[in-house]
C-alpha cells in the first residue's frame, strides 16, 4: 500500500495525478496519514477515477457541490467519477488516517460499451450520486465497510493479486449499486454541464493565477453572464469567484515557500 503525505495535481489544473503502479492497471491503494499534508485541509479537485475510502483513525469532512458529510473512524465512503471535492480534517487530538481504493472505471467495465459497463458502472457513474456514505451502525452499510477494509489487506507480492483486487472491487461495486438503485435513474446531464463549466473557469484560473483576472473574463471562458459566474462558484464551491482566486494564491505561494528559496517578494508577485 502506497503512504500518502501530500497530493499532486496535473499541470495547470485540480485533477489529480494519481500514481497507478502501471497505465494498463488504473488502481492504486494508498494510506493518506493526512496530518503530514501542508495544510489541514484538501483544496477542491476532481479525477476520473472513483475514490473508495475507509477511515481508520480521526475525522474527516467532504464537501462536494450539494453535500457536507462528516466521516468519523470506523466508516466510509465512495466519491463518484469526475465529482469536485474537497475534504477537511475536523480533529487534532488524535492521528488522522484514511485508505483509499482509487480506480478507474474501465479496470471493472473493460471497455464501456461492455454489457458489464452498460449495465453496472455507467448507470453509477452518470447518476446524480456526488457522494455516498456508510454507517458501520446500519448492517446493511457495515457489510459493505468490512469489504472495503478487508480489500486493503490484498497484498501485491500473492500470485493473481490484480484479479483479485478486481473481483474485490467489483464485489463492493455491487454492494453500493444495490443499495442506490432507487436513485440511479436520477441523470446528472444538467448538473454535469455546469461542473464542467466551473472546471474550465478553475482551471482558468490555475493557468492565469499570476495575472489580473477579471470576473467578466472568467465568465467568458466558460460562455457565461457575469451573473452565471457569481451564482456558479456559490452554488458548488460555496464561495465567490474573487474568493477562489484569492484563496488559488495563497494555495499556490505557500508552495512556493515551502519549496525554493525564492525570497517572499517575488513569491508574491509570481503569485499575483
Amino acid at each position: 500500500m502506497r503512504i500518502t503525505r501530500n497530493l499532486e495535481f496535473q499541470i495547470g489544473s485540480k485533477e489529480e495525478k494519481l500514481p497507478y503502479s502501471t497505465a494498463d492497471f488504473p488502481y492504486v491503494a494508498s494510506r493518506a496519514e493526512l496530518d503530514y499534508y501542508r495544510e489541514s485541509f484538501v483544496p477542491w479537485h476532481w479525477h476520473n477515477a472513483v475514490e473508495l475510502f475507509y477511515i481508520e483513525s480521526g475525522e474527516l469532512k467532504y464537501y462536494t457541490p450539494n453535500k457536507t458529510i462528516v466521516f468519523s473512524a470506523g466508516s466510509a465512503g465512495m466519491v463518484n467519477s469526475n465529482v469536485l471535492h474537497m475534504t477537511e480534517i475536523q480533529t487534532h487530538s488524535e492521528k488522522n488516517v484514511q485508505l483509499l481504493h482509487i480506480f478507474d472505471p474501465k479496470l471493472l467495465a473493460g471497455d464501456s460499451r461492455s454489457a458489464i459497463g452498460q449495465k453496472y458502472i455507467t448507470p453509477m457513474t452518470a447518476s446524480s450520486i456526488e457522494i455516498a456514505a456508510f454507517n458501520p451502525e446500519i448492517p446493511e452499510q457495515a457489510v459493505v465497510i468490512d469489504s472495503i477494509r478487508k480489500a486493503f489487506l490484498l497484498s501485491e507480492n500473492e500470485f493473481g493479486y490484480e484479479i483479485n483486487v478486481r473481483n474485490a472491487l467489483s464485489q463492493i461495486w455491487l454492494q453500493i449499486f444495490k443499495m442506490c438503485a432507487s436513485v440511479l435513474q436520477e441523470k446528472k446531464q444538467s448538473a454535469n454541464s455546469t461542473a464542467d463549466k466551473l472546471k474550465r473557469m478553475m482551471i482558468y484560473i490555475h493557468e492565469h493565477y499570476s495575472e489580473k483576472i477579471s470576473v467578466p473574463e472568467l465568465a467568458e471562458t466558460a460562455f457565461l453572464s457575469e451573473r452565471e459566474c457569481y451564482r456558479t462558484f456559490r452554488n458548488h464551491l460555496h464561495m465567490t469567484p474573487v474568493e477562489y482566486i484569492k484563496s488559488y494564491r495563497i494555495q499556490a505561494a505557500r508552495q512556493m515557500l515551502a519549496d525554493s528559496q525564492i525570497p517572499i517578494t517575488e513569491i508574491g508577485y509570481a503569485c499575483g
